[in-house]
């Protein structure tokens, strides 16, 4: 595979799902938008974006901790990053927003 997998309207889903990172005091619920993984494993270097499909639904104050708040260590970032993430794929799978095709 050449470069990152991309993938729009994946990561339109992130829209139509409830917060899913949930950072105590941070949080104001509601909808997300999509957060990246910030973990090169996931394909993030540099100003490279990780695959499309490896992000949570987070809220824009949630989003904007994970990204460039400083309450957290880079592992406790990676941490909620992926509880969230979890979350999202189950949400997406709960909701109907993805299914498997046959």
């Amino acid at each position: 595979m050449h470069g990152n997998y991309r993938d729009r309207s994946l990561l339109d889903l992130a829209y139509r799902i409830q917060c899913t990172l949930l950072i105590p005091g941070v949080c104001v619920g509601g909808y997300g938008e999509p957060c990246h993984s910030n973990q090169s494993r996931h394909g993030k270097g540099g100003a490279l974006k990780a695959h499309d499909c490896f992000f949570a639904s987070g809220c824009r104050a949630c989003h904007q901790e994970l990204d460039q708040g400083r309450r957290y260590t880079e592992e406790e970032k990676a941490l909620i990053w992926q509880a969230g993430h979890e979350r999202t794929v189950l949400a997406m799978w709960q909701d109907g927003l993805v299914m498997v095709a046959v």
